[in-house]
């Protein structure tokens, strides 16, 4: 890396994962619960050939699916916001990047475990029946898996800057440039 060049706290790939691809996921998701309540009330769980699902959903659940559905979005919001606050409005301060990032990042690794744990442990007994999950099932874990692996990841400091490991380098480095 040049003298010259700023290590960043989110760099370009965990960016896009969670600044851009994370949020497009969830607006996503709230667009569907908006457009059609009943089917994405009705691929929650799994659905074996005997099952009825509701034709009609009560108000008070589709007031429920369109409400979690906003939350999820609004999540999702937050990441590209702050995200690309710390990147535009603090580029040059690596060390307080990791710290709001990791203040970010951090109840949304333990939302992603939650997410997918809790999800599994509501579906009972049909927690095993994978050939009846529903397509959205399968996003929940799948993209769940999907965000949880790099948020482990960002937290574990791989391809980052981490202050506690690159931090006296870093200021060193940095030292260099302004005696130059």
């Amino acid at each position: 890396m040049p003298l010259n060049a700023l290590p960043s706290a989110v760099p370009t790939p965990y960016y896009v994962i969670f600044g851009i691809i994370e949020p497009l996921l969830t607006v996503g998701g709230f667009a569907g619960a908006l457009i059609d309540p009943l089917k994405t009330y009705n691929e929650q769980a799994t659905q074996p050939p005997s099952l009825l699902l509701p034709t009609e959903l009560p108000t008070a659940a589709r007031v429920t699916v369109i409400q979690l559905g906003h939350a999820c979005a609004l999540l999702g919001l937050v990441n590209f916001f702050v995200l690309s606050a710390l990147r535009t409005h603090l580029s040059s301060n690596p060390f307080l990047q990791e710290k709001i990032a990791r203040a970010l990042l951090s109840p949304l690794l333990l939302g992603d475990i939650l997410h997918m744990a809790l999800t599994i442990y509501a579906l009972g007994d049909a927690r095993w029946d994978f050939a009846h999950y529903t397509p959205t099932l399968w996003m929940i874990i799948v993209f769940g898996f999907g965000l949880f692996v790099p948020r482990a990841m960002w937290h574990m400091g791989v391809g980052r800057f981490v202050e506690a490991r690159d931090g006296k380098q870093f200021r060193s480095r940095s030292y260099q440039v302004l005696k130059s």
